[in-house]
């Protein structure tokens, strides 16, 4: 998209990046909530009290945000915590994940009034969220290969859409190209799928239920997963397009409305990062309107998230395996992108190996997740490495 120099931007500019932002979160995100609504086998009900409290209390916390600081804040819920969640929840309650959602949140308050945030990236090395993250995202993104076999034309459609479209139209992301034509295909070869009649459900308040195990295998790692994979992107992004945002209040902010969503069974609602990063970018138009994209952006959100019982009926219909391949098409930048990250420190590409290893097998033992287990080996063989090292260097001298 062309910058336009001289005076405000037009119109036309904050309300494009507005609304591509929001499909950031209204396209791969959604089906993501679905997903993992279903593996964790809740009803629809459940589903949408989820779907609608992430989405609703998401945007609203950013239109907040925006209007206190005239800061372009976006986002709805983490989509890289909701696709953590759709392995871990597997086996608990709605109450027991809603108690994990709430405790996630509390987290992120904690680090907010605390001020944590620098100290605890120190100590946890970026390299070793990322290979978390690209192994457990792998399953996802491998999982398109026998979808694709299933549904050849909407599977090559939608790769096709994902590669080549963004060259053609540079402002629609790749994953809605992936949408479009892949929908193209599913209508190729199955025809248009019949919508059932929908009835409003609204969303409704869960007792949490809080356990050892919700805050070992999914609140510490949900809340990880956010501080480095959204807020931690859209502080810097912010930063780096001249806006200086307030990191704490941004984080204790997300803070309270995930403890507000996960009352309802919302998994999280934050400031995101892809989102806050493309409202925030001279594609807004001036620096001075640029909050304005955040705004619609969050409008689009929570007009999204109220329709919840309508939206849910839509993803129902589609068939599984273009579900699937939407999902790995959705996923696929943030995996390349934890690859590429997880790699870089050559110090530390053993420990991201290991990392990214036990998070690829899905190794659950004791009744703690993968995502803890993963982590605490990339920490062993960073310690392991650098008694490695120090001995050495002693036997040297």
């Amino acid at each position: 998209m062309a910058r336009i120099e001289g005076g405000a931007a037009p119109r036309a500019q904050w309300l494009l990046t507005g609304f591509v932002s929001a499909l950031l979160a209204c396209t791969g995100g959604a089906i993501m909530i679905v997903q993992a609504a279903g593996a964790a086998g809740l009803g629809k009900a459940e589903l949408i009290s989820w779907f609608t409290s992430a989405y609703v209390a998401g945007g609203f916390l950013n239109i907040l945000l925006t209007l206190r600081y005239k800061i372009p804040f976006a986002g709805a819920h983490s989509i890289t915590a909701t696709a953590f969640l759709g392995t871990a929840a597997v086996g608990m309650s709605f109450p027991q994940l809603a108690g994990a959602f709430v405790m996630s949140g509390l987290l992120l308050m904690l680090v907010g009034v605390s001020g944590w945030f620098g100290k605890f990236l120190s100590l946890l090395p970026k390299s070793l969220i990322d290979a978390l993250l690209a192994g457990l995202l792998l399953t996802y993104v491998a999982a398109m290969v026998p979808a694709t076999v299933e549904l050849p034309i909407a599977g090559l459609l939608a790769g096709a859409g994902y590669f080549i479209g963004p060259r053609l139209i540079k402002s629609l992301p790749p994953a809605l190209w992936a949408l479009l034509l892949g929908g193209v295909g599913v209508w190729l070869q199955n025809g248009l799928p019949d919508l059932p009649s929908s009835t409003y459900i609204a969303p409704f308040i869960v007792v949490p239920v809080f356990t050892w195990d919700g805050l070992l295998s999914l609140a510490i790692p949900l809340a990880l997963l956010i501080l480095t994979n959204d807020l931690a992107v859209a502080s810097t992004s912010l930063r780096s397009h001249d806006f200086r945002p307030p990191v704490n209040r941004m984080i204790t902010g997300s803070g309270v409305a995930s403890v507000v969503a996960g009352m309802f069974g919302g998994s999280s609602a934050n400031v995101g990062g892809l989102m806050s990063a493309l409202c925030s970018s001279p594609e807004s138009g001036a620096h001075g309107e640029r909050y304005k994209a955040a705004l619609v952006s969050s409008l689009i959100v929570v007009g999204f998230g109220a329709a919840a019982w309508k939206v849910v009926d839509v993803i129902g219909v589609l068939p599984e395996a273009f579900v699937v391949i939407l999902t790995g098409f959705s996923l696929l930048g943030l995996f390349i992108r934890g690859v590429k990250n997880a790699f870089v420190d050559k110090e530390l590409r053993i420990p991201a190996f290991i990392t990214f290893v036990i998070a690829v097998l899905h190794v659950h033992v004791l009744g703690i997740a993968t995502p803890v287990w993963a982590l605490l080996g990339g920490l062993a063989a960073m310690w392991v490495i650098k008694k490695m090292r120090t001995r050495a260097h002693i036997h040297m001298k």
